[in-house]
């Protein structure tokens, strides 16, 4: 039912059940020993814990599992090393390390990827991507399965330079910054043709472009750099017939007709996004996943988590491509019990 559902979906062919997808959730261990009764936690063996994994989806209903190969793996060089949050359960995420190895903004708006990093093997990475996508799909096969690239374009120089050298460069020299632009993206295409070349059926390209507030540059930045790279990036792999996802965290809304425009069939989006705008817009015609709000979750009474599920589905249910998902990952300090209520509340809604 999950894949075939999802299948449907991101060929915009309407299936009975609205599919699903969450992120995050799979590593809440105390939530899948509840739905599942595996006894699992975040010391147990690893086959354990897939088996819980593998339960707990099926369970939910799972019919998209996001995912990416990365880009940065290759970065065999110069990065900022940015630390982490606290995130995951207990804690195993938190990292302290924070240094960047640019110290000026000339450094930064001189900067050349190919000859920092090499070039990456086009040829050896096709097999590369079909191996891990192979994988995923013996994880889960009950869900429509990818792979792609995490660090496109505007992820791949944050990975590169860090927020605070990314912003100085950007505001010092837009033009100089974006030839910066220019030359990541001919370090990062060899992943994006190997895509092209691969069996994947289905592609994801990740790029936080935003905050949740919207542009950190002038839209013009990214109309002159970013969305022509795209294209020539994506246009192979929409030649070869695949089906190719969208997503960046934050609030994208104002670049929603460029994101179209360069191709994109389905557009993941968090809270921040105005669903209901592009579904007016293009629901007919593209897919999109989202955009329920994790902060109801975490703290909202049992109306406010289902009338945040009918939200959702009064916009996406009358939509073929629509997939069901908490906008920005479930993680695990969400309450058991109000996770249980927004599965039920889907559940409800979820039949057409």
């Amino acid at each position: 039912m999950g894949y075939k559902d999802g299948w449907a979906a991101i060929n915009m062919q309407m299936p009975d059940r609205v599919p699903r997808t969450e992120y995050s959730v799979q590593c809440h261990w105390e939530l899948l020993k509840k739905v599942t009764g595996i006894p699992v936690s975040e010391s147990s063996p690893d086959d354990i814990k897939v088996l819980a994994q593998q339960a707990f989806m099926k369970i939910w209903h799972f019919s998209f599992m996001w995912c990416t190969y990365g880009g940065s793996q290759f970065m065999k060089g110069r990065v900022t090393k940015m630390g982490h949050a606290v995130y995951a359960a207990g804690g195993v995420d938190y990292d302290t390390h924070i240094d960047c190895p640019f110290k000026d903004v000339e450094e930064v708006l001189s900067f050349d990827p190919v000859a920092e990093y090499g070039v990456i093997d086009r040829k050896a990475l096709v097999p590369e991507l079909e191996k891990h996508y192979r994988e995923l799909c013996d994880y889960f096969a009950e869900a429509v399965n990818m792979t792609g690239v995490y660090t496109s374009m505007v992820s791949g120089l944050i990975e590169i330079f860090g927020w605070e050298m990314l912003l100085l460069a950007a505001g010092s020299d837009p033009k100089r910054f974006g030839e910066v632009a220019q030359r990541y993206e001919k370090w990062i295409t060899p992943m994006f043709e190997a895509l092209a070349e691969s069996n994947v059926p289905v592609v994801m390209c990740h790029d936080d472009i935003v905050w949740t507030s919207g542009a950190f540059c002038h839209p013009d930045w990214y109309r002159r750099y970013i969305f022509p790279a795209y294209k020539r990036m994506w246009r192979p792999i929409l030649d070869a017939g695949k089906r190719f996802c969208y997503t960046s965290d934050g609030d994208y809304t104002q670049f929603f007709d460029d994101i179209v425009e360069c191709g994109a069939h389905v557009l993941v989006m968090e809270p921040s996004c105005d669903m209901a705008g592009f579904a007016q817009k293009y629901g007919k015609t593209h897919g999109f996943v989202g955009n329920a709000d994790t902060r109801i979750l975490l703290s909202g009474t049992k109306e406010e988590i289902c009338a945040e599920v009918k939200r959702c589905m009064d916009i996406g249910k009358k939509c073929p491509g629509f997939f069901m998902a908490v906008g920005n990952h479930i993680p695990s300090n969400t309450p058991i019990e109000n996770c249980l209520i927004y599965n039920d509340a889907y559940e409800e809604m979820a039949i057409r």
